[in-house]
């Protein structure tokens, strides 16, 4: 066997259709990027990064409805509220992040907000 040569190792190349499969099967709840990378024949630090990717939307569009992560939260100041004001603000979503706040009240236009979202989201 002759070692006076390093071999090469061939880069594989990955179709952004396959990139986003990986991905998105890795954003399910209790989803293990290294148990789906290994599966899928790549390194968890690739899926990491085409995750990165992903989120910054340099992953060409899927062909699905793409969702964000929600966690519920109570507000300090909504502790004391009664079940009949609760229900009163049916339909209401309000997000806040540090670049927004958003209330969305029923009816939105889902155009619009689609474009906001994306626009605060970038």
């Amino acid at each position: 066997m002759d070692t006076s040569q390093p071999t090469q190792r061939k880069r594989q190349r990955w179709p952004l259709a396959e990139k986003r499969r990986i991905v998105e099967a890795t954003l399910a709840p209790g989803a293990s990027v290294a148990l789906i990378a290994r599966a899928n024949g790549v390194n968890a630090n690739q899926v990491f990064a085409w995750r990165r990717l992903y989120r910054e939307g340099k992953l060409g569009q899927s062909s699905g409805s793409s969702l964000l992560p929600v966690r519920w939260t109570a507000e300090a100041g909504n502790a004391g509220d009664s079940v009949a004001a609760v229900h009163d603000r049916k339909g209401v979503i309000q997000m806040d992040t540090a670049k927004l706040r958003l209330q969305v009240e029923p009816g939105a236009d889902e155009r619009l907000l689609r474009l906001i979202l994306e626009s605060a989201l970038r």
